[in-house]
Formats: structure tokens, sequence, C-alpha cells
């Protein structure tokens, strides 16, 4: 059985809904949504910092692996609010695996960020780039990267750290996609505008060092995400004492202009514009090289970018929670 935390969130409901082997979800749904899980899934509310009732999950389930997603990823707040970050995504996390080997479960497959990099020193970017994060989100995922690459070499556990670009798009259903709040993430915004949710979509920063002085990125869509888990998993099981690093990005970036001027084309709206100034720590550009995923995974991105903003659109107009 599969332990998910964090299991009712954007990228968690992704996973749950595909996998084929018996799963239980841990989330506080302080961020997820139960409606984003089918009505079976059995679903334990609480907390992974809570030792007691991952010792009693471990007790009560047959679990032999877990997905770890469960943590905040606002990079902004993160700035104002470094405790809550530091006790949520580390400590937590850190009680998790506390609990993990008191019942020897040793395989973990971990949400890891590409803000574990802070500013890009050649592009694309490697797992091999230096790890410098820049801001406190990143600085909490790196720091368990490397906790768990301390249970790796010390007590046998088999570990693949998932470092995420740029996470978009809905389900091809339309039964679950983003629904964050505050929303932060450029693709849903724009959408937002579209639909006359919000005034203007702003754009931070207009004079980068790129072709249309917009930021670029790297849009990856959830269902491939959560496949290169599955994946992962896989590749891990009967694995002892190995750590592994994968990038999961497209290797294709976007500017911001070039993503409003796709969701003008997908969404037949207008979608008004204002230019802002730039944010501090934006990097003109980050993108993936993702070769490492593919050929020891056997991952490959089957979303391109219009397809991602389809969904998100599709999910927008008929959103559910």
């Amino acid at each position: 059985m599969l332990l998910v935390t964090g299991g009712a969130g954007y990228i968690g409901s992704q996973l749950v809904k595909r996998l084929k082997t018996p799963v239980v979800v841990v989330d506080s749904l302080v961020e997820g949504h139960r409606e984003s899980l089918s009505p079976d899934i059995p679903l334990i509310q609480a907390n992974v910092g809570d030792l007691e009732a991952m010792r009693a999950l471990f007790l009560q389930y047959p679990i032999t692996a877990v997905i770890h997603f469960a943590a905040f990823c606002y990079v902004g707040e993160s700035q104002e609010k470094p405790q809550k970050y530091f006790h949520n995504n580390v400590i937590n996390t850190l009680r998790l695996l506390e609990a993990m080997e008191e019942a020897q479960v040793r395989r973990i497959v971990f949400s890891s960020t590409c803000a574990t990099y802070g500013h890009p020193q050649s592009i694309p970017i490697t797992e091999a780039h230096p790890q410098l994060p820049i801001n406190i989100y990143g600085l909490t995922k790196h720091l368990v990267e490397q906790a768990l690459h301390g249970y790796a070499q010390t007590r046998g556990w088999s570990v693949a750290c998932l470092r995420y670009f740029n996470a978009s798009g809905a389900d091809e259903s339309g039964d679950i996609g983003e629904s964050h709040s505050p929303e932060t993430h450029l693709i849903p915004l724009i959408l937002q505008t579209a639909l006359g949710k919000r005034p203007a979509i702003s754009i931070y920063g207009t004079d980068y060092d790129t072709p249309d002085g917009t930021c670029i990125r790297d849009y990856i869509h959830v269902a491939d995400l959560a496949d290169a888990h599955l994946k992962a998993l896989d590749y891990l099981q009967g694995k002892e004492g190995i750590w592994d690093a994968f990038n999961l990005g497209t290797t294709h970036g976007a500017s911001v202009k070039e993503v409003i001027d796709l969701c003008r084309q997908v969404t037949g709206h207008p979608i008004p514009v204002e230019e802002a100034p730039r944010r501090p720590g934006d990097p003109a550009m980050l993108v993936a090289q993702a070769d490492k995923a593919h050929a020891i995974l056997g991952w490959e991105p089957q979303f391109d970018l219009r397809r991602t903003i389809e969904t998100a659109w599709q999910w927008e107009q008929n959103r559910r929670y």
C-alpha cells in the first residue's frame, strides 16, 4: 500500500487519481480539497508532523512506500513568514521520516522544486547545478533533500527527489484542477482575467535579457508530473541506499508575454495587461534540462503548453472547488 501525503492537493490529487495500487491519503486540508479525491479513497485528516497520528497510521495500514507532497509552497509568503515554512516543510517532514523509520518504511518519492537551485548559472538547468536557494521555500526543500540523503546513506533508504519547474494545467476530465488561495501562478491568473474575475494581468518586469523582455519559465502539466512520480516509485523498487534527483520540465521555456498571447488564442478573450516593476529575486530564465528523467525513469512529457492551457481553461470555466 502507498501513503500519499498532501494527496488532496493540486498535484497529489492528480497522482492519486492515476494510481492502480491501494492508497491511503494524509492531508491536513489546509491547502488541499476533499472534493479532489474519489469518495472511496481513505483520507486521514492530519498533519504529517503529528507523530502519534503517523505512528498509528503505519500500524493500521500495510504501507510499503511514501510519496510526500505535503508542504507550503508560496515563495513570497515564505519570505514573510519563514518560521511557518521551516516548521511545516522541514520539522513536520522530519517527524514523518521518524515515523517511517520506526515502521521500517524506507522508500520515498519527495516533491521538491527547481527553487533549490536559486539564480541559474547556466541554462538549461541540470541536476548538477549548484543548489543555492534564494528564498525560504527553496531552502526548506533543499534541507529536506539533504535529510533524505542522510537517511539513504545511514539507514539504507531508497529516495527520489523530483525537482519540479512550473506545475500547470488541470485534469483532462475537468474534475480536478488548480485551486489556491491566494492564487499566485501565472496561467490561472491570466485565465481568471479572461473570465473578468480580475481587471488585468500584471507583468512584473519587461526589461529582462530575454527576446521580449519578460521572464521565461518552463511549464509542465500536472498529469506529466504525476506520471513521473509513478515512474520514480518503480525505479526505487528493490533498491537500497540510493538517493537520486530528477528535474521535471519540458525543456522548452515560454515568456510571460508568450503565455498571455497563447491564453488569448485559447480563450478568445482580449485579456488586458498592466506592466509592473520587477519582483525581487525573479531570474530572467528558468528552463529544465530533463534528460536524466528521460534516460533513467523513461519519462516523457505528453502535454505541450497549448494543451496545458486548454485543460486549465476548461477547469477555470467550471471549477468544482
